[in-house]
């Protein structure tokens, strides 16, 4: 039998680049694969299946409420509009038709306002919100997000992001300081994050995870919050959150990943990570005109990478170049390429094995040796 590779026509991929949506983000782990086909071959009222995996993922993370999502994306979408519609029918079903006045403000420091593979923007507006930018692109402090608070103002939103500028941003709990002074929603968007208690112990009303990031379930997103919030974005499903509906395999598989990421934790170790790495940093450091080098997430996650400095004049070749050439030929690898232009790019090495490092490396000697 013909592999979907052999079938389709299509490449090996070795994911250097972390847990990004364009690769199929992550590998679940068999007990979730078990479930989703379990999932798929039942029958459920899908309302009740959505209400007692939300009560039962509440209970694992000791919060108010919680509701499964197709995607962290959906996840923004449907918050926003939560806040915005809550209860009022009308607004549910015309939300970007009414004519009715309701605060639609949304407040997102201007760094915070980024293209995660999909403008911020795009989808506070799907939600039916407006977005208004609060400091700066390099700056943002709890002054600038205080001065734009208005009768209009609807929420305060906030990217927990390695997207999202670092530097000069004002923290998860200033914002929510802030919110609840004047007594406006505050969400949290804290898609590939790992920690599923910090934001909403910090005050945030409803906070968003990515399924298949740092959970490791197959595509889907996680509201988490207080229990009128929620249940104002389970409402969503009525409204704009019919088309971003998640099937009953997606809820299923999902809620059994938290389960396992919650009671049965299997996650790698920044240390371990460096350890894995170390080997296939010293092969890279006897390559002429390439350096390596372990690096730590920006975003301040338990997270080490590889980060790999191309010299263009020894080489000749700019980072850029290496990066379009190492997603060529049979197997394509693919690395966080946020750094290119700067000659450099690094490697996530948590869905790589360290043959598949031998690979990488292998590939990088054949194409600066012009092999």
């Amino acid at each position: 039998m013909a592999s979907v590779y052999e079938k389709y026509g299509l490449k090996k991929v070795i994911n250097a680049s972390g847990r990004m949506t364009i690769l199929g983000v992550s590998t679940p782990r068999p007990e979730v694969v078990d479930t989703v086909a379990h999932g798929l071959n039942e029958y459920f009222e899908m309302k009740d299946l959505v209400d007692k995996t939300g009560e039962y993922i509440a209970k694992l993370l000791k919060v108010e409420n919680a509701v499964v999502v197709s995607c962290a994306s959906a996840g923004i979408a449907q918050s926003v509009a939560a806040f915005i519609v809550k209860d009022d029918m009308e607004l549910l079903y015309n939300l970007h038709s009414s004519e009715k006045y309701v605060p639609r403000e949304i407040i997102v420091p201007k760094g915070h306002n980024v293209n995660f593979g999909a403008p911020v923007s795009t989808m506070v507006e799907l939600g039916g919100g407006i977005v208004v930018e609060a400091g700066y692109a390099n700056e943002c402090k709890p002054e600038h997000i205080e001065a734009l608070i208005n009768p209009d103002t609807a929420a305060i939103l906030y990217i927990k992001s390695h997207h999202s500028v670092q530097k000069s941003m004002l923290s998860v709990a200033e914002a929510a300081a802030i919110a609840k002074k004047h007594g406006i929603p505050f969400i949290v968007d804290a898609a590939a994050e790992e920690d599923l208690n910090a934001y909403y112990n910090t005050g945030a009303d409803l906070v968003i995870y990515s399924g298949a990031k740092a959970i490791e379930g197959p595509t889907s997103g996680l509201v988490i919050g207080r229990k009128q919030a929620v249940e104002w974005v389970k409402m969503q499903s009525n409204g704009i959150g019919r088309p971003m509906k998640v099937g009953k395999e997606g809820i299923l598989g999902f809620t059994k990943a938290i389960e396992l990421y919650v009671l049965d934790p299997k996650k790698e170790s920044g240390k371990e990570m460096v350890e894995k790495m170390t080997p296939f940093m010293d092969k890279l450091n006897k390559l002429n005109g390439i350096s390596a080098k372990a690096v730590w997430d920006g975003a301040g996650r338990d997270i080490a990478r590889t980060e790999i400095s191309f010299d263009e004049k020894v080489i000749g070749k700019t980072a850029i170049e290496m990066v379009k050439l190492m997603k060529q030929g049979d197997t394509a690898v693919y690395f966080r390429e946020y750094k290119a232009n700067d000659g450099k790019v690094d490697a996530d090495v948590r869905s790589v094995s360290a043959e598949q490092l031998d690979v990488i490396y292998n590939k990088i000697k054949s194409i600066i040796e012009g092999a």
